[in-house]
């Protein structure tokens, strides 16, 4: 009877065992939780804290062109056309408001500037005839057909002197200055602001019409860097904000500018111009020079782990949850701002992170544990 309770005893006992290590075996094991013992905890360094607000500061990268209003960009044309007889004038050099920067030569000048003083002189005869016949025809001593005949030439040749006055002076020919003795050849063509020549388009010898532009001239007073946001980032922007450009031939020389004005319009593509001023000029900026800019967006309140609590694999990030004493899940997280060793945790609605144990030193290895484990 001993013998037997004896062999019932160890039956019991194994069929315990067999139990416990059925039940062990058919736990689920989660891949993204990892455990440890205390030794491996302590060799790891591993820290734990929680979620921090800090004030995080973000970087809006942009790029666009340099550009002119285009009351400050002048294309000058010759209003009646003519031969270029001289200039001196290459892109990039300096203009000052009423510098010769042309001289336009045309028979049609000689012509104008003839027929002016032929219809001043018979203004005169024309003036003193109608005053004649007008003192005539009051003392019914005329012909009052003749009185208005005399009326209607002097009348017309009113007009026709204005109307080549007014044509003298759109060719800058100044009617003060001519005479019987003094008719000019040649006209010049003056600056009409202070700035910079960006295109010369004829040569000496060519015949330019009306329509055609000699030269383009830009005042660099006004001149302005247009850039393209995304409508994203559009909100975070305001009249005033400070930012930094620069060219890609020269990234190490920053321009300081300040935006001044906030497109409203939104492309197909999503995106808006933002107009900005530069701090001081530079006469290497002209008007088509691409650049880049870097916008600083300040934002309150962005909770952030540090660093070392961020790690990344696969193209994602992650951080670890502490689950219990020697347990660490591995949960994915979007990232924000990266500033002074801390990193943003951008938390969706309804996370479990807030109030969790983080861990905040040694996360890298938890992930190579973790990855070790995997691989064996």
């Amino acid at each position: 009877m001993k013998h037997i309770f004896i062999l019932l005893l160890v039956l019991s006992v194994s069929c315990g065992r067999k139990t416990e290590e059925v039940n062990t075996n058919t736990l689920p094991n989660d891949p993204n939780v990892v455990t440890l013992t205390d030794a491996q905890i302590k060799n790891a360094e591993i820290s734990i804290g929680k979620l921090e607000q800090k004030d995080m500061s973000s970087i809006i990268k942009v790029n666009g062109k340099i550009d002119v209003p285009p009351q400050n960009m002048v294309s000058i044309s010759v209003p009646l056309g003519g031969y270029l007889k001289s200039t001196r004038l290459l892109p990039g050099m300096h203009v000052s408001k009423g510098e010769v920067i042309a001289i336009i030569e045309d028979q049609q000048y000689i012509q104008l500037q003839q027929d002016y003083l032929t219809a001043k002189a018979r203004l005169s005869y024309l003036k003193n005839e109608y005053e004649r016949q007008k003192l005539l025809s009051t003392n019914q001593a005329g012909s009052d057909k003749v009185y208005q005949l005399a009326h209607a030439d002097y009348k017309a040749h009113l007009v026709l002197l204005t109307s080549l006055t007014e044509k003298l002076k759109l060719a800058g020919i100044n009617i003060n200055k001519l005479s019987e003795n003094h008719i000019l050849r040649s006209v010049n063509i003056y600056s009409p602001i202070n700035g910079f020549v960006t295109k010369v388009n004829v040569n000496i010898g060519k015949y330019v019409s009306p329509t055609e532009v000699l030269f383009e001239l830009v005042n660099p007073d006004d001149i302005h860097l247009a850039l393209t946001v995304y409508e994203r980032d559009l909100n975070k922007l305001n009249i005033g904000q400070n930012l930094i450009a620069f060219t890609n031939n020269m990234p190490g020389k920053k321009y300081a500018c300040k935006i001044i004005l906030i497109g409203k319009n939104i492309s197909n593509e999503g995106s808006a111009e933002v107009h900005c001023h530069f701090e001081q000029y530079d006469k290497i900026l002209i008007p088509g020079t691409y650049m880049n800019a870097e916008i600083a967006v300040q934002q309150n309140n962005a909770y952030v782990l540090p660093d070392d609590a961020v790690v990344r694999y696969d193209s994602k990030h992650y951080v670890y949850m502490k689950k219990s004493k020697n347990q660490f899940e591995m949960k994915e997280v979007m990232t924000g701002e990266n500033k002074n060793g801390y990193t943003e945790i951008i938390l969706p609605r309804g996370s479990n992170l807030l109030q969790a144990d983080m861990v905040i030193k040694g996360a890298y290895s938890l992930l190579m544990m973790m990855k070790n484990k995997d691989e064996e």
